[in-house]
């Protein structure tokens, strides 16, 4: 046997075996928030939700009331109401409201006894002052946040509504009607949960519903009330965000990997000259498949699932008799790897594992691989490894972890 061609040989080996060095990359990820100021993410059903309440005053539009003094006309007012905000421009709310109507009656219908604010005219008109109640559900569209986009600290906001409602009065004659209601919905922020509201709201019923009916189809009430509104759950929107990864790695590393490619050059420059020199020589009995590394290999796994399949453990076959003709001493790593996107932590962490130790049940169970040259480890959930895309990162990488000395 020719000792050059064996130096020759085993130097090759050698040589391949050292390209097994890996330069480590860390990867970091930047999130920068969308600044366009009409953009914004849909919240959780049971986020951005309110409830309030509100007293002031009301007016109604009787047949006969337009001819009593203004003063005369006015009566308390009182609502409440539950409702939340879709988006920060539309949203719903459901509520109930009343007291009593007061104005002028000529039938007599829910009298309190005579007007004498007016001339006699050939006939008498007397007081009207009925209770009533009135259930309502509005839809309410955030003008500011529609035309001037959303910001959640802005003072002043105002919401357009309308609805459909049923106005019932609680003393004979009874009446029940379904109302038509637009409004102007005024809130000043006051904190992150709380508002002071102005609510103008406009209803419409049939004329019948004071209990007199007179030359007009329908009658109207006008309200005016001051209260709050306290915002619960989550109250604000946030801006879409676009994640950005860069990578990066240890210069000091890299310089070393580089000093480790130029003596690998020297070294073939020198093993190439020794060739040179033994070209006439034969090789008999010669082996340097010991030397050679099981190239690394990467199985990868349905969403949330650890079972290997009949297609991966064909190719972890061939894998572990690569692992078993060669050289003994390497040591392979498994790893296991979920996909971040998918998936708690913890599920991730746990999924991890036991994909890994999935592949290294095979090769040791199947396929009678050397536990010494098997360990394990597991990552958890990572971010997208190879080509952006989340199923590559559903896996176990089985890669040489010890170089022979």
């Amino acid at each position: 046997m020719n000792k050059k061609l064996l130096a020759i040989a085993l130097g090759l080996g050698i040589s391949a075996a050292s390209y097994g060095q890996t330069l480590t990359v860390k990867r970091d990820s930047v999130v920068t928030e969308d600044t366009d100021k009409y953009s914004v993410k849909t919240n959780r059903f049971f986020d951005n939700w309110f409830f309030g309440a509100s007293a002031g005053g009301q007016m109604f539009f009787g047949d006969h009331n337009k001819q009593a003094e203004f003063g005369d006309r006015i009566s308390p007012y009182f609502q409440g109401y539950v409702g939340k905000w879709f988006t920060p421009g539309i949203g719903v709310r459901a509520g109930v409201d009343g007291f009593k109507i007061v104005g002028l009656t000529q039938n007599g219908s829910h009298s309190t006894g005579p007007y004498d604010k007016i001339p006699w005219e050939g006939y008498e008109l007397t007081r009207q002052e009925f209770s009533y109640w009135h259930v309502r559900a509005d839809v309410l569209f955030n003008l500011t946040n529609i035309i001037a986009g959303y910001k959640a600290d802005r003072f002043y906001n105002i919401s357009p509504y309308a609805g459909l409602g049923w106005m019932v009065t609680t003393e004979e004659p009874i009446e029940r009607e379904v109302s038509a209601n637009i409004g102007l919905f005024n809130t000043f922020r006051l904190a992150k949960s709380l508002d002071l509201t102005l609510d103008i709201r406009g209803a419409m019923v049939n004329d019948r519903f004071d209990g007199e009916i007179g030359g007009r189809r329908n009658e109207g009430q006008l309200s005016t009330s001051l209260g709050l509104v306290y915002k619960f759950n989550k109250r604000d929107w946030n801006r879409p965000t676009t994640t950005t990864i860069t990578e990066t790695y240890d210069q000091a590393e890299f310089q070393n990997l580089i000093s480790r490619l130029q003596k690998l050059e020297a070294d073939n420059d020198a093993l190439r000259k020794l060739l040179a020199e033994a070209k006439d020589s034969t090789i008999t009995n010669i082996n340097v498949k010991k030397n050679l590394l099981a190239a690394p290999i990467l199985v990868t796994f349905p969403i949330n699932k650890s079972t290997v399949s009949n297609e991966a453990r064909v190719n972890l076959g061939f894998f572990a008799k690569l692992i078993k003709e060669t050289n003994s001493e390497f040591v392979y790593s498994i790893t296991g790897y979920a996909d971040e996107g998918t998936g708690t932590p913890a599920i991730n962490e746990r999924l991890s594992k036991a994909r890994a130790e999935a592949i290294y049940n095979v090769l040791v169970n199947e396929f009678n691989v050397n536990p010494k040259q098997l360990k394990t480890s597991h990552k958890g959930g990572v971010p997208n490894m190879f080509y952006n895309d989340p199923r590559l990162s559903r896996a176990v990488i089985t890669i040489a972890d010890i170089l022979i000395k």
